[in-house]
């Protein structure tokens, strides 16, 4: 069950995404942002977390469980370290996340030659 709940919330995530983008002038870049906002904002107000028990990573994987990644992690860095944590919470929380897709992305670069369009 715990799988179908999370392709449920993961796939509904992506067809708000696709809506978006069929049925809006938004780019891609634009949704992109507004997905981590969201899972901020989200974050912030405790309203991620329990989609995130619920939904595991169907909820964890997408750009708005990226931005709550980011929330959480300025909010204990803040509760531990006082104001600096707000600087420094976010990026220590997400470093992971970060890390992979620089080596994956630097990965691909290396493997495969850009054609021109």
């Amino acid at each position: 069950m715990d799988y179908l709940w999370a392709f449920i919330v993961g796939g509904s995530l992506c067809a708000i995404g696709q809506l978006l983008i069929d049925y809006t002038k938004l780019t891609p870049a634009r949704i992109l942002v507004t997905y981590v906002v969201a899972g901020v904002v989200l974050g912030a107000f405790e309203i991620y977390r329990p989609l995130i028990d619920f939904a595991g990573a169907g909820a964890a994987v997408p750009l708005t469980g990226f931005g709550n990644a980011l929330a959480e992690g300025v909010r204990e860095a803040v509760d531990t370290r006082g104001l600096i944590g707000a600087l420094t919470g976010g990026l220590s929380a997400a470093s992971a996340g970060i890390t992979a897709a620089i080596f994956f992305g630097l990965l691909m670069g290396a493997c495969f030659k850009s054609k021109e369009k």
